[in-house]
């Protein structure tokens, strides 16, 4: 029976990147998922707009706008094809968000220009706020650049419904693997990673035909995207921790519909297909990346640590066993980067960013977790 060096459970961009870079090092890797590549969860609704974050320097600003940089040079190089720099303008939602705008200015080094109200409505957009234009931005194909991240990697649909770690080997049906990458979004059935927090949050969008001229992609509450091959995709992030994506209701993209054509004019718009899928996030909206912490072992060991207690070395980790999630609205921005990290991390033990880390989450949800009053 053939082992792999690493099986990659999720086929959404957070999986596609990890196999990716995995693949690159020499590994020998197995993707499984049990819908498609990219055809559920937070990649199958994706607008994938890769731009940068705008704000007053804040770490995740940081994190996010190096992800950006490296986001955006790894696609021109590697997947020109699927990554089209239409330039991405981000609007202020009203009169006291464009004042923020000017506060931003200092803190934002990516390449960029301000774009006043004349010229947005000279390119079809409607009468809106001195905006932010950042030229190199631009939008990704999500399904088309997730399947080309898995060319040459073995790939296959199947329902992962029980992990096995025997004999140092990860164990899923008939398959076998020495390393276990878990990029499964915001479900996880197989072990206790509740310090991770991770949530889902509900993506919509639309992609409709239209003639109408539009070059460049824009931000305003929601996401409309330049014209491409004569589709405008049309989309956001909505409702949180529900079974049901309420939002649609039976009627599809209604009121991001009538958003969008607050923007742009929107009269010859055809709905062409209706995508909705759920995004993962973390507790702090930082990404989740590295080793998981064996929660039940810790709390063996240190049973006082709901009560405050500290630790004196790193926590006890689950053998070969990683986890690439939470990346939320901009999967297509900071997977890249998080996928060369993982890899680096497997084959040269590179350590994993501390921003990045899951680790960082698990003293703080021991002592505030209602799950473990029991031990306090």
């Amino acid at each position: 029976m053939k082992i792999y060096d690493v099986i990659v459970v999720g086929a959404g961009i957070a999986g596609c990147s990890s196999a990716y870079f995995l693949k690159q090092r020499g590994l020998d890797v197995l993707v499984l998922d049990r819908a498609g590549v990219a055809a559920m969860g937070g990649s199958s609704a994706a607008g994938a707009f890769v731009s940068p974050k705008i704000g007053k320097g804040s770490v995740l600003q940081s994190l996010t706008n190096e992800a950006f940089e490296f986001a955006k040079k790894f696609y021109i190089e590697h997947f020109p094809k699927y990554f089209k720099q239409t330039g991405v303008i981000r609007i202020p939602k009203d009169e006291d968000d464009a004042q923020k705008f000017l506060q931003y200015e200092e803190f934002n080094s990516s390449q960029r220009e301000w774009i006043d109200e004349e010229s947005l409505e000279s390119i079809g957009i409607k009468k809106s706020f001195d905006s932010f234009l950042f030229n190199e931005a631009g939008v990704c194909d999500a399904p088309k650049l997730c399947k080309a991240f898995l060319e040459g990697i073995e790939y296959k649909q199947y329902e992962v419904e029980s992990l096995v770690y025997e004999d140092n080997l990860w164990i899923i049906g008939n398959y076998r693997a020495k390393k276990l990458v878990l990029a499964t979004g915001y479900e996880n059935k197989f072990f206790d990673m509740r310090y991770m927090g991770v949530k889902g949050t509900w993506g919509s969008r639309g992609d409709y035909e239209t003639n109408l001229d539009l070059d460049v992609s824009m931000h305003k509450q929601i996401s409309v995207s330049a014209n491409i091959d004569g589709i405008i995709k049309i989309g956001a992030t909505h409702e949180k921790e529900v079974d049901v994506c309420i939002t649609c209701n039976g009627k599809p993209l209604n009121s991001l519909f009538s958003v969008a054509s607050t923007m742009v004019d929107t009269s010859d718009f055809k709905l062409k297909e209706t995508f909705c899928g759920m995004r993962s996030g973390s507790k702090d909206y930082f990404p989740l990346l590295g080793s998981v912490i064996s929660v039940s072992e810790m709390l063996e060991k240190y049973p006082k640590l709901p009560r405050g207690q500290q630790l004196k070395e790193e926590p006890q980790k689950m053998e070969n066993l990683y986890v690439c999630n939470g990346l939320g609205g901009r999967g297509f921005v900071f997977a890249p980067m998080m996928g060369k990290m993982l890899a680096d991390n497997i084959v040269d033990g590179k350590e994993i960013d501390k921003r990045l880390n899951p680790d960082r989450l698990f003293l703080k949800w021991c002592r505030k977790s209602k799950d473990l009053e029991s031990y306090r």
